[in-house]
């Protein structure tokens, strides 16, 4: 049986399941409401995989809107290009809001260094859930 490898080649399909994460930060009056979306490869087999191939970011704040609908295109092309996207984790939770970051409602003290850097935190939780962060950037904190 031929193993199915995540590449861009790979046709969206019907349905897919995934997860709705909502964002609320003391810096907008507006929630924000990720959802991942994964596919799964390999149904069935010994290989079955599941891995993240889209994601959509809502909110009502239009102020947003460009650079959210720009970042979730370039984020669901990364996954669907397949291979190692722990990456976008870091390279989005190291973006600064020039304005100050934020301490993290209902996270005991967490500070997020922008929205931005929240949604890498978001795509954490998601890939660690689908159990595919690596070891060591497991125990990074």
């Amino acid at each position: 049986m031929e193993k199915i490898r995540m590449n861009e080649g790979i046709q969206r399909p019907e349905i897919l399941n995934g997860r709705t994460y909502k964002i609320s930060t003391p810096m907008d009056d507006h929630a924000m409401y990720i959802t991942i979306n994964d596919i799964v490869l390999n149904e069935g087999t010994e290989f079955e995989n599941r891995r993240p191939f889209e994601i959509f970011i809502n909110s009502k704040n239009m102020e947003h809107f460009q650079w959210i609908v720009s970042l979730t295109r370039i984020i669901s092309a990364v996954f669907r290009k397949g291979g190692e996207v722990n990456f976008l984790i870091e390279e989005l939770q190291s973006v600064f809001d020039p304005k100050g970051g934020y301490f993290k409602p209902g996270s005991k003290g967490k500070f997020m260094n922008s929205v931005v850097s929240e949604i890498g935190e978001v795509i954490k939780i998601h890939l660690n859930h689908l159990e595919m962060l690596k070891l060591e950037f497991k125990s990074k904190k």
